[in-house]
């Protein structure tokens, strides 16, 4: 019996022989090719003058064949096929390139209708290898362009979805009810898909879109609906508050909370002590405490007889994260553990893998941090009560999976980024998440002072940043991917050290650290810089995460045209953290306009949201920085991130449609089938 999740090659004999190729666009069953949009289309829904052809446009015309010829060209040994039409208006050549069969189709007096892009210019305009028909008397309407792989036209995918949409149309199956397709004013599903693979007019393109757009939404946002619904039938051990212990902390520390952080702290320790598992989110800018709102949360879990884990992407941050808590909670009594693929310490004492492991399993390690390797197997909790993930977006969801597996019981779960989300991104990518936000900056901190450095002004910085060392400052120096085969930076970082070891600050220690790096070379390289023995610290965007040297007050970045602003950011957010004023300079040799705006920008702004929010409208959500790890982008071919007005209203859809999802099979089916990261599954 026929299906959509038949393979595209028992459509046609055309689609079975070009059914490896198109596996190279995903396109593997009938389904994947009737959910494969074009990514643009060709409007030649209007016949043009030949007269008033302009090099560049798209257009249809239709004419008079008046002469045709095909001759192999001597120069480059190719078949050349020239052809002249003409209407009322005028004339213009045609040239195909290796079809002399055309010669011998078409004959002078033949009715043609040709449509494509008019090459040539402001003098001399003609069409080169343009689409034809020989007998059309009305324009061609509107065409889709697919995306393509060699070996696959779109005109090719174009049939096949016609014939797919005519063999299989009646195993579309609606998934919406009438009730929400009236009150929404959508189009049906059938129809939407037919008009965004051949639209009859812009108006229908459009309703087809807004339908589509509306389902890829709202699937996203049902599908986070229903992991939150999921989680409260799970249960989680509830933590008791001690406000007691909680104020001895908060006491002890040498800085006031800001209000953000209380608000945050206070919204964590609340959900700790619900029955079913917290699923928050921690966002706040670079630099704005939210370690410390981690910590409170740990410490809460460790006063009530729990354990707590804390997963960081990189050991530098991993190990700097273990000496924050322990200096934190070294009068509390709780023991803290970390872990990494070089290091077992259990406060501040080396240990073997094997005592890491018992203490652990046994649970007379209170607080465990680690990278990857808390993940791994053989590692066991006795009473894990609280997973807090460092910059989630750099986990798949297996690993936190399997980390929230650990000791059989069902954590709590914090995940903390300081990647500012725009609200309707944050809506979208991590719906299933309730979201605790810091945007105060501890009191005392000096805005940094950005720079965009033109490359006849570098040495005067050079200058700049000799004065800033020899006044006992420090220097990060970040290099960007220039080689795409060196993906762990290794060779544009390497040339950048020698060229300022060498040849602009020979009298200075300069250190080089990148992804090919040892952990224990590692650790060694940031321990000199953050003692001050290293005063330029030269790194690829390994540094970008967390790390924390007050001393250092310069950043400088190469290549900054390379980076978005949220990285960009990023990096920004390493320096000014002390009571230094510090300054980010952004070197780039790039004359493009739209990236002197985007550095201009950021020269002008330290708020993280407003960056993030500025890069999403300039540079899209799949080029933002944190989005394509998120994983939410998978299941947007055709919606606008920007569009927060559907976005909106198919969140309300969302939530009400959840309690009753199981009543539409369909719907649910389509929920399921999404390939989309669950932050708690």
């Amino acid at each position: 019996m026929a299906a959509l999740s038949d393979k595209i090659g028992e459509l046609d004999p055309i689609a079975k022989k070009l059914s490896k190729k198109l596996q190279h666009l995903g396109i593997e069953t009938v389904e994947d090719l009737i959910f494969y949009y074009p990514h643009r289309y060709e409007d030649f829904s209007v016949l043009s003058e030949i007269s008033k052809l302009t090099a560049g446009q798209e257009a249809a015309v239709l004419g008079r064949l008046e002469l045709i010829a095909s001759r192999r060209s001597s120069r480059q040994r190719k078949y050349l096929t020239e052809a002249v039409i003409s209407d009322d208006s005028g004339s213009t050549k045609i040239i195909w390139f290796n079809q002399p069969w055309m010669a011998k189709t078409l004959k002078p007096g033949d009715r043609l209708l040709v449509y494509g892009k008019v090459a040539g210019d402001a003098f001399n305009v003609y069409f080169n290898s343009p689409n034809w028909q020989k007998t059309g008397s009305v324009a061609p309407g509107i065409l889709p362009v697919y995306s393509l792989t060699a070996g696959v036209t779109s005109k090719q995918i174009s049939s096949l979805v016609g014939l797919a949409l005519s063999k299989y149309g009646q195993y579309l199956k609606e998934f919406l009810s009438n009730q929400v397709i009236e009150d929404n004013k959508l189009k049906e599903l059938f129809w939407s898909i037919e008009q965004i693979h051949k639209p009859v007019s812009l108006n229908n393109l459009s309703l087809a879109r807004h339908r589509l757009s509306f389902d890829e939404l709202l699937l996203l946002q049902l599908k986070s609906q229903l992991s939150r619904r999921k989680l409260k039938e799970v249960k989680a051990p509830q933590i008791n508050f001690n406000e007691i212990k909680t104020k001895e902390l908060v006491n002890s520390l040498s800085f006031d909370l800001t209000i953000d952080q209380k608000r945050s702290a206070w919204e964590i320790i609340k959900d700790l002590g619900r029955p079913e598992p917290m699923n928050r989110l921690l966002e706040g800018d670079v630099g704005s405490g939210k370690t410390l709102v981690a910590i409170m949360a740990m410490h809460a879990t460790f006063v009530d007889g729990w354990q707590s884990a804390l997963m960081a992407p990189t050991e530098i941050l991993a190990t700097q994260h273990y000496r924050t808590i322990r200096k934190a909670l070294e009068s509390s009594g709780a023991r803290v553990g970390l872990l990494t693929s070089g290091q077992k310490i259990i406060n501040d004492i080396d240990v073997g893998k094997k005592d890491f492991l018992k203490a652990c399993s046994s649970g007379e390690i209170d607080i465990i941090v680690g990278t990857h390797s808390l993940i791994q197997s053989g590692i066991d909790f006795k009473k894990l009560a609280l997973v807090i993930v460092d910059e989630q977006h750099r986990f798949g969801v297996r690993q936190r999976q399997e980390l929230k597996n650990k000791g059989g019981l069902t954590p709590h779960f914090l995940s903390l980024t300081a990647t500012p989300i725009p609200r309707t991104m944050a809506l979208l990518a991590y719906g299933d998440l309730d979201i605790s936000l810091i945007k105060q900056l501890p009191k005392g901190r000096l805005p940094i002072i950005t720079k965009v450095v033109a490359p006849q002004h570098r040495v005067a910085a050079y200058d700049f940043i000799n004065k800033q060392v020899s006044g006992g400052r420090q220097v990060f120096v970040i290099c960007p991917l220039i080689d795409p085969s060196d993906k762990l930076g290794v060779k544009s970082v390497s040339e950048e050290h020698e060229k300022l070891d060498e040849e602009v600050f020979p009298h200075l220690s300069v250190g080089l650290l990148h992804g090919r790096l040892k952990p224990a070379e590692k650790e060694e390289i940031m321990n000199n810089f953050v003692s001050g023995k290293i005063k330029i610290l030269v790194a690829t965007s390994v540094i970008e995460v967390g790390v924390d040297v007050p001393n250092a007050t310069i950043m400088m970045i190469e290549g900054a045209e390379r980076f978005g602003l949220a990285q960009l950011h990023q990096f920004r957010g390493r320096v000014g953290r002390g009571e230094f004023q510090s300054y980010c300079f952004l070197f780039s040799d790039s004359s493009d306009e739209k990236t002197a705006k985007r550095l201009d920008f950021i020269s002008r702004n330290n708020d993280g949201f407003s960056l993030s929010e500025y890069d999403l409208q300039s540079r899209g959500s799949g080029n933002l920085y944190g989005v394509e790890q998120s994983g939410f982008a998978s299941g947007l071919k055709l919606a606008d991130i920007n569009n927060v007005e559907l976005i909106r209203q198919t969140s309300v859809v969302a939530k009400e449609l959840a309690g009753s999802v199981d009543d539409f099979p369909e719907l649910l089916e389509r929920v399921e089938k999404l390939g989309l990261v669950d932050h708690w599954e």
